[in-house]
């Protein structure tokens, strides 16, 4: 790409959309194009197309799609296997009819069977069983990974696909009943470090900022608030995570993503890469310690409580980083720095 390529962002106010527009923007592109899904419903087919075919962008970074944790994504299966799947068919499409040069399209480590080798590699692909509780949604994303690569195989059409592992950052999603667990877990212990410090207002006025879930509300007295906060496992004395904190993640800075993004977008020859590429940090952490780093970090005085009764999901999900690495990329950002960053962030916000 050069400066004035003309390029498109689909899922522009999302998390990775707007982490790849600040990213082009500081490295002065200045030809970007994007649509609200107001304006724009990439679920429509005609309208997807047309759009593609009147702008013509040169390069497009397709990011949207419907996402949420693992209660959304259990909850509303029909959804997310309906809407990022037709968002995504309709996409790549209007990509190729519109003779776009070059498209990266951003998938999800959950593609990958639950009990995949570790650290995963690519070719775990569709080698056993999904994870349940996110199967509609990794699908999708498996439909539309084969998708980039059998156009490149039957139309030669330059597209990528890169498969980031569990992303956290700016513009996270903090709504409890559908986040994912960085933002849940940060957010919890920011409000039960405001409730040691008998800091109502603060609770009152993050609820009116950014919606709990729940159906909690900042106009409930203070006796109910409090009540309800513990009915979602935040108080004073302790803060519930879910499962049993032994499952094993890593996780992503949305901000290396996009660093990944550009990356590959202006990688020469890259039509010579076989399959899609894994983009993570190579390191992971168990859900335990990384309640008690971000505990520390908020300086929550309660304790870590498990809850059982909720899901675990996969026990682990590491990505091996080698192809990314053979290819150029690696992460930057490390997690404690960038979860120190992101907590600054919220308060100053």
């Amino acid at each position: 790409m050069n400066k004035n390529s003309k390029i498109y962002i689909t899922g522009h106010n999302g998390m990775v959309g707007s982490a790849i527009h600040r990213n082009l923007t500081n490295n002065s592109y200045n030809n970007i194009i994007y649509e609200s899904s107001k304006n724009l419903d990439l679920r429509n087919q005609e309208n997807t197309k047309t759009y593609f075919l009147n702008n013509k962008p040169e390069y497009v970074f397709h990011s949207a799609a419907k996402v949420g944790g693992i209660v959304a994504n259990d909850t509303y299966r029909a959804e997310f296997i309906y809407d990022n799947t037709v968002i995504s068919t309709n996409v790549i499409h209007s990509s190729y009819l519109s003779n776009v040069k070059r498209l990266i399209n951003l998938g999800s480590s959950c593609i990958y069977p639950k009990y995949a080798n570790q650290p995963i590699k690519e070719s775990e692909l569709l080698t056993g069983t999904l994870e349940s509780t996110n199967e509609p949604y990794a699908i999708a994303k498996i439909l539309a990974l084969k998708m980039t690569e059998f156009y490149k195989s039957q139309y030669g059409c330059d597209f990528i696909s890169l498969m980031p592992t569990n992303l956290y950052g700016p513009n996270d999603n903090y709504n409890l009943e559908t986040s994912h667990v960085v933002p849940a877990l940060l957010r919890k212990f920011i409000l039960g470090k405001a409730l040691q410090d008998d800091n109502i207002d603060f609770i009152r006025n993050d609820i009116e900022k950014r919606y709990l879930g729940y159906n909690i509300t900042n106009k409930l007295n203070d006796i109910e608030l409090i009540k309800k906060l513990k009915s979602i496992g935040i108080s004073k004395n302790a803060i519930k995570i879910w499962g049993t904190g032994n499952i094993r993640r890593e996780f992503l800075h949305v901000d290396d993503l996009a660093d990944a993004c550009l990356y590959f977008m202006n990688l020469p020859n890259v039509n010579k890469i076989n399959g899609f590429i894994n983009i993570g940090t190579g390191i992971d952490i168990k859900l335990y310690d990384l309640a008690f780093f971000i505990k520390d970090l908020v300086e929550y005085k309660g304790n870590i409580k498990t809850d059982i009764s909720k899901p675990d999901g996969t026990p682990q999900k590491l990505l091996d980083v080698n192809k990314a690495k053979d290819l150029g990329w690696t992460s930057k950002i490390t997690l404690e720095h960038g979860l120190t960053q992101v907590y600054q962030q919220y308060l100053k916000n």
